[in-house]
């Protein structure tokens, strides 16, 4: 296993807290070092009452670390993050899980994932009403958002007799879930790729505009998964109130103009664009040069077409893969088939919007993406990490040589 394996020659961070399933963190650390990986073990202080860290050393043939100072004379935690290739956290408790989301590092293996910039993935363990708790739900979403992975919970037998939702994952289900993204960890390493996000303003006159109800969240998360794949990410941003992701290089405009000349100006040495913003179809033809007055009445706006950016890089995408969005509420294959073809683009991403928990300002998406080659992904319900997460697996694809 260990010679085909993506975990072979690579360095394995493994946290380990205090769950009753940090046994089968035993299990998880040979089946990780059968497949060629060098396992490091952090635990914190509660997991030791469960495993003890020499059969940890024992299984790893390495020391199991378990304080911030033993090592005297060195910073061991920054050791550890700088020599990490991957780090997984099984069992990830939900107290870690709200440490981590918040950034909070006091003990070794937070003070460790915190300095790490590796690709990290957990596999969550605890009581079901720990796991369904609002707190828990949105303490794993913000490390999802970040870049994190997350395996299981499964549903089985659980601690005091219950069943439930909460149970770690399988060990070799965790395993499967390191290989992944490891191998993914660097797919886009020297690629050049254009993300846009959020909306454009059209400006009516200095106070007001046209717009739509575009946040950038799934932009966002397209170049945080890209930018964590190791891909150079310059992302085009229009006019919101959530922070972009920290890492992309940040370009901010306001109407369809400047967003078209950011994108060109950007495109020129890229080998990806994806238009995830959703830019204004109309302008106004001239904007007032001082804030209409509510007394003179509704003000009467003639509208004009604003740039179609995606089809004037079709018309010279030479060896770029162009990768468009679509908020229909009807006809969701058709008409993303449609624009497909007309806009010369590789792949379309089809969102419904105007349905209650999905589209803009959302967390999930009901979405299709549909490929230039025929090799679609029906519609269906995807978190944003999960549609962003796809699509750069299509980029990895399409962008290999």
């Amino acid at each position: 296993m260990g010679s085909t394996s993506p975990l072979a020659g690579r360095r394995v961070l493994l946290g380990v807290t205090g769950g009753i399933a940090a046994y089968k963190a035993c299990i998880l650390t040979r089946l990780l070092t059968q497949a060629g990986a060098t396992v490091q073990v952090v635990m914190t202080p509660s997991a030791t009452r469960f495993v003890g860290p020499d059969t940890f050393a024992a299984l790893s043939g390495r020391p199991a670390y378990t304080e911030v100072w033993e090592e005297p004379g060195s910073v061991l935690h920054v050791r550890l993050a700088r020599q990490a290739d991957v780090a997984v956290v099984a069992p990830a408790t939900a107290n870690v899980i709200a440490k981590l989301a918040r950034g909070i590092a006091d003990d070794l293996l937070t003070s460790t994932l915190l300095e790490s910039t590796c690709p990290l993935l957990l596999a969550p363990a605890m009581h079901s009403g720990m796991w369904e708790h609002p707190a828990t739900q949105a303490n794993v979403r913000a490390l999802q958002e970040r870049g994190t992975a997350v395996v299981g919970p499964a549903t089985g037998p659980l601690a005091a007799g219950d069943e439930g939702t909460g149970r770690m994952a399988e060990p070799e289900d965790i395993l499967a879930a390191v290989e992944d993204v490891a191998s993914r960890g660097r797919d886009l390493a020297g690629r050049r790729i254009v993300v846009t996000a959020g909306p454009t303003w059209e400006p009516i006159d200095p106070v007001r505009f046209v717009g739509n109800r575009s946040t950038g969240r799934m932009g966002f998360a397209v170049a945080r998964e890209a930018f964590g794949r190791g891909a150079d990410v310059t992302l085009v941003v229009g006019p919101g109130t959530l922070e972009p992701p920290e890492g992309p290089r940040l370009v901010r405009v306001a109407t369809a103009e400047e967003m078209r000349m950011a994108v060109l100006e950007a495109a020129e040495d890229a080998d990806a664009v994806v238009m995830a913003a959703a830019v204004a179809d109309f302008r106004p033809r001239e904007a007032a040069p001082n804030k209409l007055k509510k007394e003179g009445g509704p003000p009467r706006l003639e509208l004009v077409p604003t740039p179609d950016i995606l089809s004037e890089l079709g018309e010279v995408k030479g060896e770029r893969v162009l990768v468009g969005f679509a908020a229909e509420t009807e006809d969701l294959e058709a008409a993303g088939r449609v624009k497909l073809e007309a806009k010369g683009l590789d792949l379309i991403v089809v969102n419904e919007v105007g349905r209650e928990g999905t589209g803009f300002g959302s967390e999930a998406n009901h979405a299709a993406i549909l490929s230039r080659t025929g090799d679609d992904e029906p519609l269906r319900d995807w978190t944003k990490r999960e549609l962003a997460a796809a699509i750069c697996d299509r980029l990895t694809k399409m962008l290999s040589p």
